[in-house]
């Protein structure tokens, strides 16, 4: 087996067979002017840590790239990116803050949101005021910087030799947003208890009841679930059963039984 992942012009290949990647690394040199760099150590800002127990992947230069930009470089005991309950709402109120220096924070953290699933529910929360931040933004994105500060080496653990399987989860609230009183949508994947992919985003449309949110969220994690399924048959993995985790009650009976009502 020889798997190939192409970013734009960035090349990451492996095989089973060392003798093929040794001859996939010719080839391409001969028909394209690239450089080898070795086994994967740095790859579009993620740290990758092999050894025999496992793979470590983190964004530890990133992050402290980006606070040093920002100027976030003091000592910080925040250890939560947002406090719990914490309500955002437009605040037009309080005094505007700088609309550039916010989206260009707000930009660095979706970066990182690719290795951190910890910060990813506060980083699309706090993503909502881009159009026009005030104060009270501003200062729940600062907080997650401070947290960053603190977490900087916190990253994904991948550990060798485990099973192989799949299982998601799903959750949501009920109208949380203060912008439209939208619900959220959260889920996350596993392969046998390794987060491979996670997901915060505001549904598109307004719940009138959690178990109504609860089923828009299980159909999103199940689309998601779909594409990891595709994903896996091109290795040669063919998972039909898949469990998918939710807590409402009143969505799964809905999910056996999809009878179309003034509710759904």
């Amino acid at each position: 087996l020889m798997i190939v992942q192409i970013y734009v012009d960035d090349i990451i290949f492996g095989s089973t067979n060392p003798s093929l990647t040794a001859e996939f690394r010719k080839l391409m040199e001969t028909k394209f002017e690239m450089s080898s760099m070795g086994p994967i150590n740095f790859f579009l800002g993620l740290n990758i840590r092999r050894g025999p127990e496992g793979i470590f992947i983190n964004q530890e230069a990133y992050t402290k790239t980006f606070l040093t930009n920002f100027g976030m470089t003091g000592d910080s005991k925040v250890k939560v990116s947002m406090a719990f309950g914490t309500k955002l709402t437009p605040l037009l109120e309080k005094p505007a803050a700088d609309t550039t220096l916010y989206r260009h924070m707000i930009g660095s953290l979706m970066c990182l949101t690719a290795g951190r699933p910890d910060i990813m529910f506060s980083v699309c929360y706090c993503d909502r005021f881009q159009a026009n931040p005030r104060e009270p933004h501003l200062q729940a994105v600062k907080n997650i910087f401070r947290y960053l500060k603190r977490t900087s080496s916190l990253g994904l653990w991948y550990p060798a030799n485990s099973g192989f399987f799949v299982q998601a989860f799903s959750n949501a609230d009920l109208g949380g947003c203060g912008l439209d009183r939208k619900s959220t949508t959260g889920g996350c994947q596993f392969l046998d208890g390794k987060l491979v992919s996670w997901q915060s985003k505001k549904q598109t449309c307004v719940s009138l009841s959690t178990a109504e949110a609860e089923y828009i969220v299980a159909a999103s994690c199940t689309s998601q679930v779909v594409w990891i399924q595709s994903q896996l048959r091109d290795y040669g993995l063919n998972m039909k059963k898949i469990p998918l985790y939710c807590d409402s009650e009143s969505a799964i009976r809905i999910c056996h039984n999809p009878v179309q009502h003034s509710k759904t």
